[in-house]
C-alpha cells in the first residue's frame, strides 16, 4: 500500500435537489433548493495531499459522472445518511463494477449508529467509523492495518469488528486541522451553495464542536459530535476568518454552524472582541440563554442573524424534549436581539411529546408574539439513535419507520391517538399561513426585496416553490382523509433546524 492512498471525499448524489450528510441537519430532498456545505468531509481533505472533495448536488454531478470521476482513486470516503442510504449503497456497487480494488469507508451519523447493518448491506463497503472520523480514515489511506484504527467497524473471517472507540478531539486537536476554507477554494465553488435566509454567497465552518444540551431529538450531539463542548482557540478562528475573506472577496458572510455558537459567555465576548477587528458580517446557530450583554457584543462584531430553535410555545413539551430553556427565555432572546438589530429565523416543531391541536395553536400564537424576522415549520422526526425514536417506538407512535420517500421527501412518521399525522399536517400549514399572510410581514419581505436585485429573484422563486409545496400538503391531507390511506408520501418544509439533525 502507497504511503498516501490517492482520496476522494463524496457527499454522493442521489435524489434531485437532495441535501443529505455532511452539515446538512435534515437530509431530504428541498423543495426551495439550497445546501450547506460538507463541512465534517474538509478535514480529512486537508490532511491527504492528492484527495479531492466531491460534493455531488450542488455542483451537478450525477452519478455516471462521480462513476467516472472515482475511476481516477483508490479510496473513497462517502458521507451516508439515513435518507440516502439506500441509493448510496447503489451508487458504490455500480462504482465497484468499473473500479473493483477500491475501497469504501463509509462515514456519518447512519453508520454510527447502524455499523453491523450498514456492513451487511453491502460487501463493497470496507468498514464504517463511529464518532468523529478525521483521522480514523486518514490513517486508513496512510497505510495503518483496520485492526489497529480506532472508532470504525469492520469485517474480520466472516465475522464483524468492533475496534475501541476514538477519544474526542479537543482544542489543541481542533487547532492542528486544516481549514476548511481551504479545501473550499481548492474543490468547491461557493456560488453554488445557497440558504434562503443567509446572505449569497456565503461559506460556513465550525468554531466548536459537540452541545451540553439534552434535547431528545437532536441527532448530532447524541452520535457523533458528542455533548462534550470543545472550542477551537480563539486565535485560530480569526485566522480561518481572515483566510475565507482573502480567499473569496465575492463572500457577503460567513455562517458559524456550530451546534451551539453561544452556550459559554465568556468564550463568546472573547471570540467576539477578536471578531470585531476583521469587520466581517457573519451568523450563526445560537441558543436562547444569551444575555443582554453577550448579545450586544455579537451584534458589535457583526452578527446579521441567528437561527434558533425554539421549537414549541408550550412549556410543558420544552420540558417532555429536555430543551433545557423555557419559554419566556426566548421571548426575551428574541426580544434582546430586535434591541441590537440582529435578526432571528425560528425554528419550530410540531408533533413533538405532549402535542396537541391546542398546543399547535398555542406555539403559533408565541411565534406571532415574538415575530421573528422569517420561520421554519417542521414535523417532528424521530431519527435513528436519538432518545426521542428510542420513546416514540417504545410508546407505540411511530407510524413508519421509513423516514422519507422514494424521491428523498420527508415522511410524517410519529402519529399519536388524539393527534394525526394528517391533522399534524394541517397544523403546519396553518402556522404558515397564519404567520406569513400578516400584512407587517409581507411588507417587511417585500421591502427588502425592492431595494435588493439578487432578494427579489429568490424571493420570487422562493414564492413559487413555497405556495406549490402549499398546495402538494393541501392535496396529502385530502388524499389521506378516510380508510385505507393509499398514499402515505409526503413532501414537507424545506427544513434546516439547529437542533434537528440527520
Amino acid at each position: 500500500m502507497p504511503d498516501v492512498m490517492k482520496t476522494l471525499l463524496l457527499n454522493p448524489p442521489s435524489f434531485e435537489n437532495f441535501d443529505g450528510g455532511a452539515s446538512s441537519r435534515w437530509p431530504a430532498t428541498r423543495e426551495i433548493e439550497s445546501y450547506w456545505y460538507p463541512v465534517w468531509l474538509t478535514y480529512p481533505a486537508g490532511m491527504l495531499p492528492g484527495s479531492r472533495l466531491l460534493d455531488a448536488s450542488p455542483h451537478k454531478v450525477n452519478w455516471q459522472q462521480t462513476i467516472e470521476i472515482a475511476k481516477d482513486y483508490e479510496f473513497l470516503i462517502l458521507f451516508t445518511s439515513t435518507v440516502g442510504f439506500g441509493s448510496d449503497v447503489k451508487l458504490i456497487r455500480k462504482i465497484k463494477e468499473t473500479k473493483p480494488d477500491l475501497k469504501i469507508a463509509f462515514v456519518g451519523p447512519y453508520g454510527h449508529n447502524k455499523p453491523e447493518e450498514t456492513l451487511n448491506a453491502s460487501e463493497d463497503i470496507d468498514f464504517v467509523t463511529q464518532g468523529e472520523f478525521d483521522h480514523s480514515v486518514v490513517e486508513f489511506a496512510r497505510g495503518k492495518p483496520l485492526s489497529e484504527i480506532l472508532g470504525i467497524s469492520y469485517r474480520k473471517d466472516g465475522k464483524i469488528v468492533h475496534n475501541a472507540p476514538r477519544p474526542q478531539l479537543h482544542t489543541v486537536e481542533l487547532d492542528a486541522l486544516p481549514f476548511a476554507t481551504e479545501i473550499y477554494k481548492r474543490d468547491l465553488q461557493i456560488e453554488r451553495y445557497n440558504v434562503p435566509f443567509l446572505l449569497h454567497p456565503f461559506i460556513s465552518f465550525y468554531t466548536t464542536r459537540g452541545c451540553p444540551a439534552l434535547c431528545t431529538f437532536c441527532m448530532w450531539p447524541q452520535t457523533i459530535s458528542g455533548h462534550a463542548w470543545r472550542v477551537r482557540s480563539v486565535e485560530n478562528v480569526a485566522r480561518e476568518v481572515e483566510l475565507a475573506l482573502e480567499c473569496f472577496p465575492q463572500m457577503k458572510e460567513i455562517f458559524f454552524d456550530d451546534d451551539t455558537f453561544n452556550i459559554r459567555k465568556d468564550r463568546v465576548v472573547e471570540l467576539c472582541e477578536r471578531l470585531k477587528t476583521l469587520k466581517f458580517r457573519w451568523s450563526s446557530t445560537a441558543r436562547v440563554h444569551s444575555d443582554y450583554e453577550t448579545i450586544k457584543a455579537m451584534a458589535d462584531a457583526g452578527a446579521r442573524l441567528f437561527i434558533v430553535g425554539l421549537e414549541s410555545g408550550a412549556p410543558q413539551i420544552l420540558k417532555n424534549i429536555k430543551k433545557g430553556a423555557t419559554v419566556e427565555m426566548g421571548r426575551a432572546f428574541v426580544k434582546n436581539c430586535k434591541k441590537v438589530g440582529i435578526k432571528v429565523h425560528g425554528d419550530f416543531i410540531i408533533g413533538l411529546p405532549g402535542e396537541t391541536k391546542e398546543t399547535i395553536q398555542q406555539t403559533i400564537e408565541f411565534a406571532k408574539e415574538v415575530d421573528c424576522e422569517t420561520i421554519q415549520v417542521s414535523l417532528a422526526h424521530a431519527m435513528p439513535g436519538t432518545e426521542l425514536h428510542d420513546q416514540m417506538a417504545r410508546e407505540g407512535f411511530l407510524r413508519v419507520e421509513a423516514l422519507a420517500d422514494t424521491g428523498g421527501h420527508q415522511l410524517p412518521h410519529i402519529e399519536y391517538p388524539h393527534l394525526s399525522r394528517e391533522e399534524m399536517m394541517a397544523g403546519v400549514n396553518q402556522f404558515y399561513d397564519e404567520y406569513y399572510f400578516r400584512p407587517r410581514v409581507v411588507w417587511r419581505i417585500v421591502r427588502e426585496a425592492l431595494w435588493d436585485e439578487h432578494e427579489r429573484k429568490r424571493l420570487y422563486h422562493e414564492a413559487v416553490d413555497f405556495l406549490k409545496l402549499r398546495a402538494e400538503r393541501l392535496k396529502w391531507a385530502r388524499q389521506s382523509q378516510g380508510t385505507p390511506k393509499k398514499k402515505t408520501l409526503i413532501s414537507v418544509p424545506e427544513t434546516r433546524s439547529v437542533s434537528a439533525n440527520d
